[in-house]
């Protein structure tokens, strides 16, 4: 939330009537009212005039002696108050002789404002004192009951109650309305917050941005070890794509392929690192993990859904009027790299680094158009799963020992002759079909939009 609206938060809540000082006020002043209208009533004798000052002094006195202490003792000295309180008031019914509308209006005041500050819980253990403490003062001092008041004092009393539980309700539903207007205000903020905090997690992976908004994560320089899976991948002939192209359709080809990248990336529980231009950095193994073998395979399957997902972008971007073919390479590598918080304590980025993550980014740069490199580490997690061929030692740069490398061929499922896709590329005809991936109620428009095409194209005559 914005520190404004913290601060006009504060503002109201200091500014609040309904707390504890301004009842005790307002119910000391009822009594320094029944006093004196009693005395010039001649309802009660002048003996009594000394209440009237001390009522009216009473409030501000035990406000200003017990702000110190009410800093340190909050439950304590608001207890003790209510005492006092409960006693005073019983005391006065008792010098009042009973007088029955003024005791009930002042027990009305009473039982109200108690009622509003602290519901039940604070009205009957208040009103069960002050009687407790009028039949108190009876005992000791046995004084002569007068249930009649004078009618001046008893339409003084009536007009004070009724005054005081207007203005209660007054002021109730003024509050109530500013602290509507606040709500609503908070409530448009916190919308602002979260929609700042959605748009701030796109720099993020989706992964990485759930952990530290969840808590799981301090946002603090440090590194851990961990075993994971590495990826990368970019575009061939992209560079010269970028010469031929104007950079409005550049970059809606470039963001298209990003975009569609991600959600496969996202759909197989990947961290994506960076983006590099048209390369794409991404790992699996953290910040949740499912085991070395489930990763790498995740890893290896993502890939491979990635190259199969070309086809359907170069139909695409063909119908966008770029007829150069572009094809993806990838490289996998499975290991031990160093994760964690890289930076400075005003910018840090989320990230990997070692020596696995630069075989990973080697094995990319090595492979051929639409081919799938992993190393041996990778391999042996997969091949259960994974159908790959040994390409032998390659050399690495920057490393002194040749790297064995396998090349991806596909799910040892999807071979053979149960294959569950079929894909065929040539000039003025590409078609990709994932039998897996189709579902049940979309079956027959596949087929009619297969048979519409294959008639169409027997029935034209091609020069």
């Amino acid at each position: 939330m914005g520190t404004c609206t913290t601060q006009k938060t504060r503002e109201i809540m200091s500014s609040v009537p309904l707390q504890e000082f301004f009842p005790r006020v307002a119910i000391y002043l009822f009594i320094a009212v029944l006093v004196a209208v009693g005395i010039y009533s001649e309802f009660l004798s002048y003996n009594l005039l000394w209440l009237v000052p001390y009522a009216l002094l009473y409030p501000q006195a035990a406000h200003l002696i017990t702000a110190q202490f009410k800093r340190l003792y909050p439950k304590l000295v608001t207890r003790s108050l209510l005492v006092l309180d409960a006693l005073q008031i019983g005391t006065l019914i008792t010098l009042i002789g009973y007088a029955a509308v003024p005791s009930m209006m002042l027990l009305l005041v009473v039982a109200y404002s108690t009622l509003v500050l602290g519901g039940l819980a604070l009205m009957l253990p208040m009103l069960s004192g002050i009687l407790a403490a009028a039949a108190i003062t009876y005992a000791l001092l046995l004084p002569t009951i007068q249930l009649e008041a004078t009618l001046l004092l008893s339409v003084a009393s009536c007009l004070f109650a009724v005054f005081y539980v207007c203005l209660v309700a007054y002021s109730t539903h003024r509050y109530s309305l500013r602290f509507a207007a606040l709500k609503k205000q908070l409530k448009a903020e916190q919308a602002k917050s979260i929609s700042q905090a959605h748009n701030s997690a796109k720099y993020l992976s989706p992964h990485v941005w759930q952990t530290i908004f969840s808590d799981k994560r301090t946002t603090k320089l440090g590194t851990q070890r961990k075993k994971l899976t590495v990826f990368f991948s970019d575009i061939k002939g992209f560079a010269e794509l970028s010469e031929e192209l104007e950079a409005e359709a550049l970059t809606d080809l470039l963001n298209n392929y990003l975009n569609e990248m991600s959600k496969i990336a996202i759909k197989y529980g990947a961290t994506i690192d960076k983006f590099i231009g048209d390369s794409i950095m991404i790992f699996f193994g953290d910040p949740d993990t499912k085991g070395a073998k489930k990763d790498a395979v995740a890893a290896v399957s993502m890939a491979i859904e990635m190259r199969k997902h070309m086809k359907v972008l170069r139909q695409y971007w063909r119908a966008q009027g770029v007829d150069k073919p572009l094809e993806i390479r990838m490289g996998i590598n499975t290991g031990y790299c160093t994760i964690g918080s890289f930076g400075s304590g005003m910018r840090m980025d989320y990230t990997i680094i070692g020596r696995e993550v630069n075989i990973a980014s080697r094995l990319e740069c090595a492979a051929e158009t639409n081919e799938i490199l992993i190393s041996n580490e990778t391999h042996s997690l997969t091949k259960d799963v994974i159908m790959a061929r040994d390409k032998g030692q390659i050399t690495v740069k920057g490393f002194s020992r040749p790297v064995q490398v396998y090349q991806v061929v596909d799910f040892r499922r999807d071979l053979g002759a149960d294959c569950s896709y079929v894909e065929h590329e040539l000039p003025g005809f590409s078609m990709y079909l994932d039998a897996n991936n189709i579902q049940n109620y979309d079956k027959e428009r596949v087929i009619e939009a297969l048979t519409e095409a294959a008639e169409g194209l027997r029935d034209k005559v091609i020069l």
